[in-house]
């Protein structure tokens, strides 16, 4: 399953402490959540890898 390895390393997947779980952050319309869960080759048109080291690759 890559879109579910993929949503795992994007940045916008953040934990909620009342649901208890992580969750996308993207606020994705009804049509938009439908595609994403739907269609296994869909790609998230808002992923963005989570790159911790971004910013120091920036100071260097």
């Amino acid at each position: 399953m890559e879109r579910n390895s993929r949503c795992e390393i994007c940045a916008h997947l953040i934990y909620d402490e009342e649901e208890e779980q992580y969750v996308c952050a993207v606020n994705l319309d009804e049509d938009e959540m439908a595609r994403l869960f739907s269609h296994y080759q869909y790609e998230c048109l808002y992923f963005r890898l989570y790159d911790e080291y971004r910013i120091v690759r920036k100071q260097m």
